[in-house]
């Protein structure tokens, strides 16, 4: 049985590279069309390798991932290779477009109406190194939402899903699935993160504990994945559909498997900013444990 230790063990991290079109989902003529770039906060990049996004009512971006084939999990000679990673071949037989970014502190607001998040104000100031007092207030608003239950995560995508902009064109939210999720993060690589094996350069991709300062910070500060996506490793773990059966992989659909039917909690995936590269591989599972640092990334259908 695996560790209440390791369970909590659990990161990833994705890249490669391409330039697609994106057609916003709900356009009668399914024509690709070029999203004007809403005013971004500074340290917000707004490239995703060439990419055309689709932005929706509240300037979430997102960006399509097409399906595929993929291995899932990792071989027992993996570093850090987990029991419940048995590696095993999973095809997706739909598109899906993903979040470019963790679900933001501003945008949770404007949903619905309140922010649950611990790093705001102080605690995300720059501080002196020396005396550890605030040097520079920090604007929180673009940092990932977190201390979001599974609960939060869904009434989240419920409340997006019916706001009415939301609603004339068609667009529906949800969570993505395990699978989803470990597909767009890999990004088309085999490797422990999908910029090699090396945890090395983990730093220019993911928010962790070596840079974080035990902290969240702004989305889309480290270099993106090949799907064009942000923070995929670090900053805060997210919210799959999934429940959480160690033995799954064993006997899971090799198609579009969407989890057990039942589980004692469901699936967080991406690790976050309090843990090392131990954690950030793209195979790694995650569970509940600490209620600070869990976010949402979510499927825009």
């Amino acid at each position: 049985m695996r560790s209440a230790l390791a369970a909590v063990v659990g990161l990833c991290v994705g890249c490669c590279e391409t330039s697609t079109v994106v057609a916003r989902p709900g356009d009668e003529a399914n024509q690709a069309e070029t999203v004007q770039e809403s005013a971004a906060p500074a340290n917000e990049p707004r490239s995703t390798g060439g990419r055309k996004l689709v932005e929706n009512s509240i300037s979430m971006k997102f960006v399509l991932i097409p399906r595929g084939p993929f291995l899932m999990g990792s071989l027992p000679d993996e570093e850090r290779s987990i029991d419940d990673e048995r590696q095993h071949e999973v095809t997706l037989t739909r598109d899906f477009y993903l979040g470019v970014y963790e679900v933001t502190q501003t945008q949770y607001m404007k949903v619905t109406g309140k922010n649950p998040s611990y790093f705001t104000g102080e605690k995300v100031a720059e501080r002196n190194l020396k005396t550890g007092r605030s040097v520079k207030d920090v604007d929180s608003a673009n940092h990932p939402v977190e201390n979001v239950s599974y609960e939060d995560a869904l009434d989240f995508c419920r409340r997006l899903s019916e706001l009415p902009e939301e609603r004339a064109v068609g667009r529906r939210y949800r969570l993505p699935t395990e699978a989803e999720w470990e597909y767009a993060c890999r990004a088309g690589s085999k490797t422990a993160f999908t910029f090699g094996n090396e945890a090395a350069d983990l730093g220019s991709h993911a928010w962790y504990v070596e840079n974080s300062d035990d902290m969240t910070h702004a989305v889309g500060g480290k270099k993106p994945n090949g799907f064009g996506l942000y923070d995929m490793h670090g900053n805060v773990w997210e919210w799959c559909s999934d429940w959480y059966d160690e033995d799954y992989y064993a006997n899971s659909p090799a198609t579009d498997p969407g989890g057990p039917d039942s589980g004692p909690f469901h699936v967080l995936r991406g690790g976050s900013s309090f843990y090392g590269p131990n954690v950030a591989r793209s195979a790694n599972r995650g569970t509940p444990v600490y209620r600070d640092s869990y976010g949402i990334r979510v499927v825009l259908e």
